[in-house]
């Protein structure tokens, strides 16, 4: 019973970061890139804050698999990386802790762009 509780907190928290991100989509005229990139930056203030660690205790992949969680983890190795090696250490820090996520981006994108047949649109 617990394990279904953990899997209803993650797919809740994350049906509503999916869900206001569609009511952003709908209501505004804010295009999907915006609001990946304020995903994106509500991750790294909810991290600055101190928020974020608590949101992942409770709701686990249900927030750190969002984009929120990518800017998270960019703030944090931001962080990092100042405290261990000052200012430079920022742009180092943050691209260090993500590179896992960014490498297999690239090569999955490389991989499917292989796979795939282009084609124009049809207008």
């Amino acid at each position: 019973m617990e394990i279904f509780l953990t899997y209803l907190k993650v797919f809740a928290v994350g049906g509503l970061v999916c869900l206001i991100g569609q009511i952003l989509i709908n209501k505004t005229k804010m295009s999907s890139a915006r609001i990946l990139v304020l995903y994106l930056l509500v991750g790294v203030v909810l991290e600055v804050t101190g928020a974020f660690e608590p949101m992942k205790q409770f709701a686990g992949s249900g927030v750190t698999i969002p984009i929120m969680g990518f800017g998270s983890n960019l703030a944090k190795g931001a962080l990092e990386g100042v405290a261990e090696k000052g200012f430079m250490g920022a742009i180092a820090g943050g691209m260090s802790a993500v590179a896992a996520g960014l490498t297999t981006a690239i090569v999955c994108g490389f991989v499917f762009g292989l796979l795939s047949k282009s084609r124009s649109k049809k207008i």
